[in-house]
């Protein structure tokens, strides 16, 4: 049944309708037609267009037809409707009639196909943001696995200076640290609700459109109805997101490939990711990551084909923008499964540290390291690396490496050259000099890892920084693995609180506080410090909080943690504890504190038992409203996010 046949008189020809057509494409936004139009229903039965019985009527149609298609998705396709929206008021008049008809009133297919793909995007969006976090957890355990592993590092394809194998995998999350952050801003600029807008002038109706906003999980509504139909500025957001990533595992995949390779043989894939050759019976090809580096083209190219549908569209709705969704889809689906792909390649992969080393012992990958040492004889560096470039043409002509010259050979091009030469020549010594931040020392790597393992933070004896300084590379990695915790909370949905969440906060808080294991707070006082609590959700429901008081001279205290007992094990409450420390982090907060009685569960979290008596004033003063006060069994845990701004804030909080 077309939705719009009312004005002709004639018949659509079947080509034109198989070209017409979007059901092959949109049905895959079925759940979330539903659950707009869900939505819907409830927002006309508020603006008397339903009636209360009329609403649950439709709204329990919906539900029914919303089971049907979870448990078979393609079930739409056997249908020759138009569309996705068609097809659902099809079936929703099969089931209640006449009363299917009234729910499109003051509602255009303009604004609901807006509606249903933002909120498709959000559902795509969390899966894929659950995938990244994945992708850096596994480099991060490969970057532990081959902590001490030296590689040659390349410029121009032609070996340069050592690094670590660490470090190299280090460098792909970084750059999926950046994916992440695009994706979770491409994610909340589209959280903008486009239903009520209408065909383009908004609707007739004086629907609420905040409420139907908070009814749906977006944000708030879009604020003007010309822009709201035909903005898909989110598909290209997304797309381009996905483009960029995709580069990433592309060059990922390049640099596997070639590691892979027989010419370097510096890594083994494995064998469920990897196929042979029909002819050659010894082969054994890095087919997951070519395709990988393949499939990088066809993400771009949707990118591409969808800015060039919009560069021209006037406002507002065009039947262009039907174009938008399935090189969308397209585009997530193989950003997915090549993220899925390179988390397998990635666990299965065997380092060949033999031939790494010995790969970075050839090509004179120390050169540098003689320049440098002249240079601290003396010897201006440009000088110093004419020399070194003169040593490196003899080495080559005599095939042989710079540490095999013997000291009277090196002090024919400079008499400043001695006998402590060679312990510069290394490649250990190559390697443990790069202790700058971000660079790829093996010894600070290890200490990296150990504390990572055990938890806590390494002092490692810098003399330059005064001999108590976290070592760079530590702390990069510790790091690292901090944002991956914050990240894994917010999969596990963990968010700021929002005002309108204070009723389930005096919920929580105050069934805790009742059970003697959190102090009170007043719903005024929540209000007023909202800004300092987070929330857990499961399925959209408020099942946690916690908040971090901060006092203002580098340190906060965790407070308010509490989660209900039906969800509790399912890893909230340190989700959100480990989103608060990522947020002192980034608030550059130096020392965290914590009040308790489960000390356990903040000692897994790295914490440590600091003395109770010797907190400050300041934050003691809260226990005068604590029932327990004179028979207190709480003890006092802190978190050091930073040792030298810790350091500032107790002498500090010492002072005071």
């Amino acid at each position: 049944m077309a939705l719009w046949g009312g004005r002709f008189t004639g018949q659509t020809s079947d080509l034109f309708k198989k070209f017409n057509d979007s059901l092959p494409v949109d049905y895959r936004m079925a759940e979330q037609d539903i659950v707009g139009s869900i939505a819907w229903s409830r927002a006309l039965q508020k603006v008397n267009v339903l009636t209360k019985d009329e609403q649950v009527d439709l709204e329990k149609a919906l539900n029914d037809l919303l089971l049907v298609v979870k448990a078979n998705p393609e079930i739409v396709l056997e249908s020759d409707a138009e569309d996705i929206h068609s097809w659902v008021e099809g079936k929703l008049i099969d089931a209640v009639g006449d009363l299917g008809k009234k729910l499109h009133t003051g509602r255009s297919r303009n604004d609901q196909v807006a509606t249903d793909l933002k909120l498709w995007c959000k559902d795509e969006g969390d899966r894929i943001y659950k995938l990244l976090v994945g992708m850096q957890q596994q480099l991060v355990d490969l970057a532990i696995r081959e902590k001490t592993t030296v590689l040659p590092g390349y410029t121009h394809l032609q070996r340069a200076q050592p690094v670590t194998f660490g470090h190299w995998c280090l460098a792909y999350v970084e750059m999926f640290d950046r994916d992440i952050t695009r994706l979770k801003n491409a994610l909340d600029r589209l959280n903008t609700l486009p239903l009520g807008s209408g065909a383009l002038a908004g609707t007739a109706y004086p629907i609420d459109r905040y409420a139907l906003a908070k009814d749906l999980g977006f944000s708030q509504p879009t604020m003007n109805s010309l822009d709201a139909v035909s903005d898909r500025d989110h598909v290209l957001e997304l797309l381009s997101t996905a483009s960029i990533s995709m580069v990433h595992l592309s060059r990922m995949g390049e640099d596997l490939i070639f590691y892979n390779s027989g010419e370097a043989g510096f890594i083994e894939m494995s064998d469920d990711v990897t196929s042979g050759s029909s002819l050659m019976p010894q082969k054994k090809n890095p087919d997951a990551m070519e395709l990988i580096r393949g499939k990088c083209g066809r993400v771009v190219g949707s990118l591409n084909g969808m800015m060039m549908t919009m560069k021209a569209l006037p406002l507002a709705y065009n039947k262009d923008m039907q174009e938008d969704k399935e090189g969308l889809f397209d585009a997530l689906d193989t950003w997915q499964i090549c993220m899925e792909m390179a988390q397998l390649v990635i666990i299965g992969i065997k380092v060949n540290r033999a031939k790494t080393l010995a790969a970075a012992q050839q090509g004179y990958a120390n050169a540098t390291e003689l320049a440098d040492y002249l240079v601290a004889k003396g010897i201006p560096f440009r000088e110093a690396h004419h020399i070194v470039g003169e040593i490196v043409v003899a080495a080559l002509a005599k095939a042989k490496p710079l540490e095999d010259f013997k000291l009277s050979e090196l002090q024919e091009y400079s008499t400043e050259i001695q006998e402590d030469v060679y312990q510069h020549l290394t490649i250990e010594a190559c390697l443990e000099k790069r202790e700058v931040l971000g660079g790829t020392s093996t010894t600070q790597v290890q200490l990296a890892i150990q504390a990572l393992q055990e938890g806590g933070e390494i002092v490692a004896k810098t003399p330059s920084l005064g001999g108590a300084s976290i070592n760079q590379i530590s702390l990069a990695l510790q790091r690292a693995q901090q944002r991956l915790n914050a990240q894994k909370a917010e999969a596990l949905s963990v968010r700021p609180a929002k005002l309108s969440d204070v009723n389930e906060l005096d919920r929580i808080i105050t069934y805790w506080s009742d059970a003697g294991e959190t102090l009170p707070r007043t719903r005024d006082d929540l209000t007023h410090n909202i800004l300092d609590f987070v929330v857990a959700e499961i399925k959209g429901k408020i099942v946690g909080c916690a908040s971090l008081f901060i006092y203002g001279t580098g340190l906060a205290e965790i407070r308010s943690l509490g989660v209900d007992t039906e969800s509790q094990g399912l890893g909230q409450g340190r989700a959100m504890v480990q989103y608060l420390m990522e947020k002192a982090r980034e608030l550059e907060l130096a020392r965290i504190l914590v009040l308790t009685r489960v000390p356990d569960f903040f000692e897994k979290l790295n914490f440590t038992h600091t003395n109770k008596d010797k907190l400050p004033e300041k934050v003691m003063k809260d226990c005068d409203i604590c029932p327990k006060k004179e028979c207190c069994d709480e003890v006092a845990l802190e978190y050091m996010v930073d040792i030298a701004q810790a350091t500032d804030a107790i002498n500090i909080d010492t002072v005071e």
